[in-house]
C-alpha cells in the first residue's frame, strides 16, 4: 500500500505538502496541488479518514435524523441533502425516528458517538432539552420541515401557514363554508401553522370555525382514516376536507371510498404535498405542493457553511436563519364548484 512519502516522493513535493493539500488545512499553488492529486490517484493512495478527522477536527459526515423515510416528502428531502452533501465532499447518515421521542434520543446519542460535523433534525417535539444541550455543546444543527420555538438554530420551512390558507380559500371561492380540516400532530409547528392558516381564510372570508371540523389524523394513513370516517358519518358532514399532508390524503380517500361517497361530485378534497400519486386518482387531487429536493439542499447549505465557520476558528457567531421555501396551489379535480359561478 502506498504512504503519504511515496505520494510526496512521486509528486515532488515534502509530506508537509501533500498532508496541505488532503487536509485543506494550507493553501497550496493550484499546479501543485494538482500534481498531487496526481500522484495520489496514480498510486491508488487514500488517506487514513480515522487519522485524518484527528488531524482536521473533522470527519465530512453529517447526520439527517427525520421522522419517516417511507415518507415521499422525507425520501424526496433526504435525495436533495444527499446531493448537495456528495458534491461537497460529505457523507451522510440517515435515522429515521418513527416519530419516537426514544428513537430520536439513540440517534442523537449514535451520531455524537459518530463524531458528525453537524445534524439536520425534524424534531418529534418531545427532547427539546437535549437539542438544546447539543447546540450549546458546539454541535451545528439545522431544523427541516419543523422547528421547535425557544431554541436558537437555523431552520429551512415549507410556507405551511400561505400553503392552508391557499387551499382553504380556493375551497371558499367555490362556494364551500362547511370545510373538515384533518390535521397531523398536534404539538408539531407544521401543524400549528397549517391550522393557522385554514382558520386565517375562514375569518378572511367572515366563516366561523366550527372545531368539530377540525380533526387530526397523526400524519398517518390508518389513523387520518379514521379521523375522515368520524367526519363524515355525522349527519350534517363537511361539503370539503383539507387533508394537511400526504399520507393522510390517502387516508381520507379510503374513507370517501368506505363511505360510499364520490369525489367530488358527494365531497370535495384538497390535500398537502404533491407527488406523482395525486395526478392518478380517481379524480387527480388539487393539492398544495411543497419543494422538498429544495428544502434539503438549502438546508445542508446552511449547514456546511455553519459546519466550515465553526471548523475555521470565526469567533463570530452566525445569526441563525429561518428559510421560508414557498407553495403553490395545483388544481385538479377534486373539488366540486357549489358556487354557481
Amino acid at each position: 500500500m502506498a504512504t503519504i512519502k511515496d505520494v510526496a516522493a512521486r509528486a515532488g513535493v515534502s509530506v508537509a505538502t501533500v498532508s496541505y493539500v488532503i487536509n485543506g488545512t494550507k493553501p497550496v499553488a493550484p499546479e501543485t496541488a494538482a500534481r498531487v492529486r496526481r500522484a495520489m490517484e496514480e498510486l491508488d493512495y487514500h488517506p487514513n479518514a480515522a487519522a485524518q478527522s484527528l488531524r482536521t477536527r473533522t470527519t465530512h459526515v453529517i447526520g439527517a435524523v427525520i421522522s419517516d423515510i417511507s415518507n415521499p416528502f422525507f425520501a424526496t428531502l433526504i435525495r436533495g441533502v444527499e446531493d448537495y452533501a456528495r458534491d461537497n465532499g460529505y457523507s451522510l447518515l440517515i435515522c429515521n425516528t418513527d416519530e419516537k421521542a426514544e428513537n430520536e434520543l439513540v440517534y442523537f446519542e449514535l451520531l455524537r458517538r459518530k463524531r458528525v460535523d453537524g445534524m439536520l433534525i425534524a424534531p418529534t417535539g418531545r427532547n427539546n432539552n437535549e437539542i438544546q444541550d447539543l447546540t450549546a455543546s458546539g454541535m451545528q444543527i439545522v431544523f427541516v420541515d419543523r422547528k421547535i420555538d425557544g431554541i436558537t438554530t437555523s431552520a429551512v420551512l415549507s410556507e405551511n401557514e400561505e400553503g392552508a390558507y391557499l387551499a382553504t380559500k380556493y375551497l371558499l371561492s367555490k362556494g364551500h363554508s362547511r370545510i373538515g380540516i384533518v390535521l397531523g400532530l398536534s404539538h408539531l409547528s407544521t401543524t400549528t401553522e397549517r391550522l393557522r392558516g385554514y382558520k386565517r381564510a375562514l375569518k378572511e372570508a367572515s366563516v366561523e370555525v366550527d372545531e368539530s371540523l377540525v380533526v387530526y389524523g397523526e400524519s398517518q394513513v390508518r389513523t387520518a382514516q379514521q379521523a375522515c370516517h368520524d367526519l363524515l358519518v355525522g349527519s350534517n358532514r363537511p361539503t370539503a376536507i383539507f387533508a394537511t399532508n400526504n399520507l393522510m390524503t390517502i387516508g381520507v380517500m379510503a374513507a370517501v371510498h368506505e363511505a360510499g361517497l364520490r369525489c367530488p361530485q358527494d365531497i370535495s378534497v384538497v390535500g398537502f404535498d404533491d407527488f406523482e400519486w395525486t395526478s392518478v386518482f380517481n379524480p387527480p387531487i388539487t393539492t398544495v405542493a411543497q419543494d422538498p429536493y429544495r428544502i434539503g439542499v438549502t438546508a445542508v447549505k446552511l449547514l456546511l457553511a455553519n459546519i466550515q465557520r465553526s471548523k475555521s476558528g470565526i469567533e463570530t457567531v452566525a445569526t441563525p436563519e429561518e428559510v421560508r421555501v414557498p407553495v403553490r396551489l395545483i388544481v385538479r379535480n377534486s373539488v366540486k364548484n357549489l358556487s354557481g359561478r
